[in-house]
C-alpha cells in the first residue's frame, strides 16, 4: 500500500500505525454483518423449502420459528431484512438465491487463500485455475470442478479469517 498510499501533497508513504489501524478496522462489526446476513439467508431457504401446496403462513410466526430452528433468534442481531420486504422472498424473481452471495463469498475466500498457499499469482495456479474452473463451463457438476481446482470441499475458514472471526494464515 506504500506505493499509492501516500499524502496528496508531500508524497509521504501512508504511515505503518495508520496503516495496521485501517488493516484492523476491516473486522469491526463483521460477527454482527455476518449473522444478520445468513439469518436473511436461511429465511430466505426456509420460505423457498416450502411446497407449493403449503397453506398460507402466519408470516411473523413462520420467520420466529425458521430463526430459532437455524439457532440465530437473536434480538439483538436481527436478520437483515423481514420477510415482508425482502426481495428475494416475494418479489423479484430472486427464488431462493440470498445464500449464493454468502456461498460466493466462501467459494472465493477459499479459493484465494489456496492460491496463495501454492505460490500466489503463478503460471501453474492460473493453469489449474482454467483447466478445472473456467474452461469446463457447466459440463461438470460444479463442487466436482472446484474440488478437482483446489483437491478439497471448500470450507468456511478463509472467509472467516478474512472477516476477522477466526485466527489464521491470510
Amino acid at each position: 500500500m506504500g506505493n499509492y498510499a501516500k499524502h496528496y501533497k508531500t508524497g509521504e508513504a501512508i504511515p505503518a500505525e495508520l496503516l495496521a489501524k485501517i488493516m484492523k478496522s476491516r473486522s469491526f462489526n463483521q460477527g454482527y454483518d455476518t449473522l444478520e446476513y445468513m439469518s436473511s439467508a436461511l429465511l430466505d431457504m426456509e420460505w423457498h423449502s416450502l411446497p407449493a401446496d403449503a397453506p398460507l403462513q402466519d408470516v411473523q410466526k413462520f420467520e420466529a420459528e425458521a430463526l430459532k430452528k437455524h439457532g440465530v433468534d437473536l434480538a439483538a442481531v436481527p436478520p437483515r431484512y423481514k420477510s415482508t420486504f425482502f426481495a428475494h422472498v416475494f418479489s423479484g424473481g430472486y427464488s431462493a438465491s440470498y445464500y449464493a452471495y454468502m456461498w460466493s463469498e466462501i467459494l472465493a475466500a477459499d479459493a484465494f487463500a489456496y492460491v496463495q498457499t501454492q505460490g500466489g499469482l503463478k503460471l501453474e495456479n492460473g493453469i489449474n485455475f482454467r483447466k478445472n474452473i473456467l474452461s469446463i463451463g457447466n459440463s461438470k457438476d460444479p463442487m466436482e470442478a472446484y474440488k478437482a481446482f483446489r483437491g478439497q470441499e471448500p470450507t468456511t475458514d478463509a472467509l472467516l479469517i478474512r472477516r476477522g472471526l477466526k485466527t489464521g494464515i491470510n
